[in-house]
């Protein structure tokens, strides 16, 4: 049996995308400069061994703070307590700007439509997928999900 070094995963499944990784080593590169297939995968490997390296050092900063959920300040005192100090700002910026570029996205997703509803509107909404979820387990026709230009009469008096 191999050996677990991520849960659930052996070393093997651990890795990360190898086209990704291959574009990311030449866009570091000079446009004249080749690198051999084996030398990508020995890069990508001692990738994948940096994360473990990192993740495992920021889980144990985390459960000497007794938390549960690894921060990005676990991660910056990961690469301080590593030797990897000199990267902190980088890192940090870089973090900073990931957070600016995914704010207005960060909860979008499936019900990120219904936060600009009215509690009215919501509660409509709410009761029509209710009846239209009855309806499936029921196996009855489908309700149609009003327009904008319908009226709900209960809204309405």
């Amino acid at each position: 049996m191999e050996p677990m070094d991520i849960v659930g995963k052996t070393k093997e499944d651990a890795s990360l995308p190898k086209a990704t990784m291959t574009k990311i080593i030449k866009e570091m590169l000079p446009p004249d400069v080749r690198v051999a297939r084996d030398a990508q995968d020995l890069l990508i490997e001692c990738c994948v061994e940096f994360i473990n390296l990192v993740s495992s050092e920021s889980n144990e900063v985390c459960n000497r703070e007794e938390r549960k959920t690894i921060a990005p300040e676990h991660v910056l005192k990961a690469l301080q307590d590593l030797g990897f100090g000199e990267y902190n700002e980088e890192v940090f910026a870089a973090y900073e700007q990931h957070k600016l570029e995914t704010m207005d996205t960060v909860r979008t997703g499936k019900w990120s439509n219904g936060a600009d509803m009215s509690e009215e509107e919501a509660l409509v909404e709410q009761q029509r997928m209710f009846a239209e979820a009855r309806a499936r387990m029921n196996g009855g026709p489908m309700i149609p999900k009003p327009t904008d230009s319908d009226s709900c009469p209960s809204l309405n008096s």
